[in-house]
């Protein structure tokens, strides 16, 4: 696993410590706009903090998850 003390961009500006973080959670249509996408859960923080970044994305920049690879825009299947 990854280093947990390093930080965590959540995204509109916001970094959080990675050993912080209890819980992640998507937010539900409705919920989402202006770039909301993610409640994120920190130690010490009473309130669930907005983030523009996927729950997923999120847990790998933690090194919970491995991150989602990119097919490149040169693929073989172009041509």
């Amino acid at each position: 696993m990854a280093e947990l003390n390093r930080m965590v961009f959540l995204g509109f500006g916001k970094y959080v410590r990675a050993d912080r973080i209890y819980a992640v959670e998507p937010l539900p249509g409705d919920e989402r706009g202006s770039g909301a996408r993610t409640r994120v859960w920190v130690d010490g923080i009473p309130d669930a903090v907005i983030a523009s970044r996927s729950e997923r994305a999120i847990l790998a920049e933690m090194g919970v998850v491995p991150p989602r690879s990119r097919v490149s825009a040169q693929d073989d299947q172009l041509f």
